[in-house]
């Protein structure tokens, strides 16, 4: 039972599994422990942004997704009534795929265990010590108590990370202040709009795609003050659909019910020593427009090249402080649009409903409504260093080659390497990573006059060097 490997991955969920597939596509040795026994069944988070889906078509893997999911080319923003446009977002994917978190990790999973990851359900983490040769981690398991060794420790392990709490990494914020519940049920009615609102409180409602539940997420201007250990009910979710709605939809057979709150942490540190950290074991917060599933494969995006570069001797050991420089922030900006967003959320009355309906008004103007839509799917981010351009995020453009073919860039990147674009006037020199000969980037013009571009494996720019 007692295992060796090269890094070892507390949870299994969508960031865990996402870390293992980067580590393993470089040939790294992973090993991933959950608690859970199977897959989660519950719907949870249902949508999987632009900039993730970006990250999938990277790794060759957004067919899968396009397959099991519903692309909608809105979002919102707070549960405005005015929807933000994805569709004029500079991408590939100008849309958010509907896809339960199920889903999501079974499209993943099946990816990991091509990739060779040994996946270990029902293991729990009870204890780890790091030194300057490894990771020793001890767990339970369904045959009793075993031990781990590896190179690094990745907590991936939820809100309540096992490993973040071990690691004794402070986890500062704010407690529930408010509270809203969520809801899957069969509707006999199911409404043709998505959003409701009034000044008694405000839902969504969306099918789950099987043709029979759907996902209620409702914000009850009675309700905030319920305490998250208070069970959800039938009879509230119906009450609530009443007072907001004028109708419960004929709602029966609840799959799922639950509660949940604003309580909103961020992680002081995504590194300490050999051990890390990413996606919900950094940061928590409400779960407004479904950020928290993309955030945490965003974070196991960035991490999982640096790791495998450390691991192989590519790279410094200071490679994996860029982790927490570049996501830290991240993290940060992420919990200040979802405590803007349960601001609005909770505007009902008086001058709050009246800030609500400029808001309104505001996303109905384009720029607005596009700096909006970036900052939710992820596209303001740049990892700038005060160079131009670098550190930048670089959509899917297309290459026109030297041997006359075209071709997408994020095609050129499924095997998650350096991309080593030469252009004319490109000087001499050894390749780092894939060379890529190519006579233009069509239609960039901010990239026009360079003759050499890295790009990293996560799609960001490395460097560049002008003509």
């Amino acid at each position: 039972m007692n295992f060796s490997t090269q890094v070892i991955i507390t949870g299994g969920g969508p960031t865990g599994l996402m870390a293992a597939c980067e580590l393993a596509l470089a040939g790294i040795k992973v090993t991933v422990l959950e608690r859970r026994t199977q897959r989660v069944a519950q719907s949870r988070a249902l949508t999987l942004h632009p900039r993730t889906l970006e990250i999938f078509s990277m790794r060759g893997l957004l067919d899968r997704a396009l397959k099991r999911g519903i692309p909608l080319p809105t979002g919102h923003y707070g549960v405005l009534d005015t929807r933000l446009d994805f569709t004029t977002l500079d991408t590939s994917c100008p849309y958010t795929l509907f896809i339960p978190q199920a889903v999501t990790e079974e499209l993943l999973e099946e990816r990991a265990l091509e990739l060779g990851v040994d996946l270990r359900r029902g293991r729990r983490v009870t204890g780890f010590t790091q030194d300057e040769a490894g990771v020793h981690v001890t767990a339970e398991g369904p045959d009793g108590a075993f031990t781990g060794d590896g190179l690094f420790l990745l907590g991936a392990d939820g809100a309540r990370s096992t490993i973040r709490t071990l690691s004794g990494v402070p986890f500062p914020g704010t407690d529930t202040t408010s509270t809203m519940f969520l809801a899957d049920m069969v509707l006999d009615d199911p409404p043709k709009t998505f959003s409701f609102a009034n000044d008694k409180g405000r839902f969504l409602v969306v099918p789950l795609g099987d043709g029979k539940h759907h996902r209620f997420a409702i914000v009850d201007g009675d309700r905030l003050g319920a305490p998250l250990s208070e069970p959800v009910t039938v009879e509230e979710v119906r009450q609530a659909a009443l007072k907001i709605a004028g109708t419960d939809f004929g709602m029966r057979d609840p799959f799922w019910l639950s509660r949940f709150g604003d309580e909103t942490r961020l992680a002081a540190s995504y590194r300490q020593g050999r051990v890390l950290l990413a996606g919900d074991a950094c940061h928590i917060h409400l779960p407004a427009g479904g950020q928290g599933l993309n955030v945490g494969v965003q974070d196991a995006f960035n991490l999982g090249w640096k790791l495998a570069s450390v691991i192989k001797g590519e790279a410094p050991d200071s490679l994996l402080d860029s982790y927490h420089a570049e996501r830290h922030p991240v993290g940060q900006a992420l919990l200040d649009n979802t405590l803007a967003q349960t601001a609005v959320m909770v505007a009902f009355k008086g001058r709050d409903l009246a800030l609500r309906n400029v808001l309104n008004d505001l996303l109905k103007l384009k720029p607005v409504n596009r700096l909006l839509a970036d900052q939710i799917c992820a596209f303001d981010i740049a990892y700038a260093d005060g160079t131009p351009l670098v550190g930048e995020r670089l959509p899917d453009v297309e290459l026109r080659l030297a041997s006359g073919d075209s071709v997408p860039l994020y095609s050129l990147l499924h095997e998650g390497n350096w991309l080593d674009i030469r252009l004319p006037g490109a000087p001499a020199s050894d390749p780092r990573g894939r060379r890529v000969d190519a006579l233009e980037i069509v239609g960039r013009e901010r990239l026009a006059g360079l003759t050499r571009l890295l790009v990293r494996p996560d799609g960001h720019i490395g460097a560049t060097i002008p003509g």
